[in-house]
């Protein structure tokens, strides 16, 4: 029986452990697993075994770089954790750090806010901005970062988030929407609502140049990756190309029929562009023939952004108004059953590829309701396994592709929608929203973890009434004086009309200046207490706690009374003291912010309002 009973225990406790436990993506066995195998393309590649679609192959699941033919396993089909703020914003701007290990989300109220790249835990927020953040971008080099903002700012940043530098770029009226680096780092450009495109000096923070040419408020800017290339879209429907260094036009990219609302180069070769437009389209341009060969149809609302996959150059996401998250494979055209598509060539494989339309993809993979508002920003991790969004629903969600024989996750709610879901039983609402409250009282509990509470210096007793200024001190000390007024080292000297010599002073002239009275009498010791009060004063009509702590009246002088109704403190006597308190009466420390919040969850009375 009591081994049983220990079996019992032990299973519980594990499912418990079990339900605790946090998502956590740990990539570190994959990328040591093809490290170690892996071996030149010439040589067949590595000898490691294939997936198949069985969780007994998890432990082989490779990382996006040891396959970089097929994108299709690495289409990010999963949510893997959702992360929301104690005081929650939308979500403009996400981007991962260089090294990956943690993502940094900026909102419309300015924050920073720095999230786990594993654990997806919180870490730490600061005010960036004084405004929304509108862009961010890293630097080749890893080593700075710039951020705009609303009212025309960009800020430079170190890795570990020092403010080093603020440029006014545009107007205060005039929001930088975008910006980029160039491929060596010493300048970077701006977009801006103001119509222009400016490049900057980064060194110096000094404007050179300033790009003009669009009709509307200029949306997004890239720089391209290895050569002196800009792209650019406006609310003019106009996508141009610049050169950088005379600010001249090249060319100009007609097709779309709405406001530009992302382009960005293939970060790989360079030789494709991508741009996202407001009319449910997106275009894939080829520069080397300067005209589009695909177009990326799918979305059932605006696109508001795109994003590139750091391997795979032919996968390409995809974030719309309605919420929605597409993933494009562009040597792969999916045309859904039914429909009749007259352009599922590409270009290249017809006789005249300058004149031959362009071909019409669909998504490889959809997340209909991957948020509950727009999708204003998506980044993917530098490793390609994992891709973040942020939208204006004020949640910051993590994506990573399928586990081997996992196909729960094309079920969930975010795939099917909150009705779909709950009706085939894959979703709970009760049980959902019980999930939600304790992922947010969690993200809360973190908060105040990796938050620290400003530790305010010790209090020293003060004199009443004088703010600043410390008690007296009885007898004489062989140290330095203490400091009687806050911030200064020494007494302040005393005024050059009085006389300090009087060491020197003929003690005739000092009785003739006494009796003439221009010199005012020295004022009584007392031996380092306080001055006697003065005759018939009477110390009990004095006000409740006027005197200082620890105050010897004179001989036979009353004292005033103790404040009304007031019982004592535990541990404290009568008579001021307690255990310990040398005959004055101390006030225990206040509990912090953070004890306060965590023991009003400890009691069940913290909840989330609905």
């Amino acid at each position: 029986m009591e081994e049983e009973d220990v079996g019992e225990d032990m299973t519980v406790l594990i499912v418990g452990l079990l339900e605790e436990v946090r998502p956590v993506t740990d990539y570190t066995s994959s990328m040591v697993q093809w490290m170690r195998h892996r071996q030149p393309r010439y040589k067949g590649g590595g000898r490691m075994e294939m997936e198949r679609p069985s969780p007994s192959y998890i432990v082989d699941m490779l990382p996006p770089s040891a396959k970089p033919q097929n994108a299709a396993d690495s289409v990010p089909a999963k949510l893997l954790h959702s992360s929301l703020n104690k005081v929650k914003h939308p979500i403009n701007v996400v981007k991962w750090t260089p090294e990956g290990r943690r993502l940094l989300t900026g909102s419309s109220i300015g924050e920073f806010t720095l999230w786990n790249g594993m654990g997806f835990n919180f870490e730490t927020i600061s005010q960036a901005h004084d405004s929304a953040v509108r862009a961010a971008a890293w630097s080749h080099s890893e080593d700075w970062l710039i951020s705009s903002e609303q009212h025309g700012v960009v800020k430079y940043w170190q890795p570990t988030f020092n403010n080093v530098k603020v440029v006014q770029a545009h107007g205060f009226n005039d929001a930088v929407r975008d910006l980029a680096f160039s491929p060596n780092d010493s300048k970077f450009v701006t977009a801006s609502d103001d119509k222009t495109l400016k490049i900057f000096d980064f060194a110096g923070g000094t404007e050179e140049s300033v790009l003009t040419g669009h009709s509307w408020d200029a949306k997004t800017v890239d720089w391209h990756p290895s050569k002196g290339l800009l792209v650019s879209g406006s609310k003019d429907h106009d996508v141009k190309l610049w050169d950088p260094r005379t600010g001249r036009c090249l060319t100009t990219l007609h097709g779309h029929k709405n406001t530009i609302s992302k382009t960005k180069f293939e970060p790989n070769r360079g030789q494709l562009l991508a741009t996202a437009a407001q009319d449910q389209i997106a275009r894939i341009f080829d520069l080397r023939l300067m005209r589009d060969i695909c177009l990326l149809r799918g979305n059932q609302d605006k696109i508001a952004t795109l994003a590139w996959h750091p391997i795979h150059s032919s996968l390409l996401s995809t974030g719309g108004a309605d919420g929605s998250i597409c993933h494009f494979l562009l040597d792969e055209p999916n045309t859904p059953p039914g429909t009749a598509s007259s352009t599922s060539l590409p270009p290249y494989d017809c006789a005249d590829p300058a004149s031959a339309p362009a071909q019409t993809i669909f998504p490889a993979h959809t997340i209909r309701y991957a948020h509950d508002f727009a999708v204003w920003s998506i980044d993917w991790h530098p490793l390609g396994h994992i891709l973040a969004s942020g939208s204006n629903d004020r949640a910051t969600r993590f994506w990573t592709r399928p586990r081997p024989g996992e196909t729960d996750c094309f079920s969930d709610k975010y795939h099917l929608g909150d009705a779909a879901a709950e009706t085939q039983g894959a979703w709970d609402r009760r049980g959902g929203r019980k999930v939600m409250r304790e992922d947010e009282e969690q993200e809360l509990e973190d908060e105040a973890d990796g938050l620290q509470d400003q530790k305010m210096p010790v209090k020293q007793p003060m004199l009443p009434g004088i703010p600043g200024l410390s008690m007296p001190t009885n007898g004489t000390s062989d140290g330095p004086p203490a400091r009687r007024y806050p911030n200064i080292s020494n007494i302040p000297p005393p005024p050059p009309n009085l006389p300090n010599g009087l060491a020197g002073m003929d003690p005739e002239q000092f009785k003739a200046m006494l009796a003439s009275g221009s010199l005012p009498p020295p004022p009584p010791q007392f031996g380092g207490s306080l001055p006697p009060p003065p005759p018939n004063f009477d110390m009990s009509k004095l006000p409740p706690g006027l005197l200082p702590p620890g105050f010897q009246p004179p001989p036979g002088m009353p004292l005033p009374p103790s404040p009304g109704g007031f019982a004592g403190l535990p541990g404290i006597d009568a008579d001021g003291s307690g255990p310990g308190a040398g005959g004055v009466r101390r006030r225990g420390p206040l509990p912090s912010q953070e004890q306060s919040l965590m023991e009003e969850q400890r009691r069940g009375k913290y909840r989330i309002a609905r």
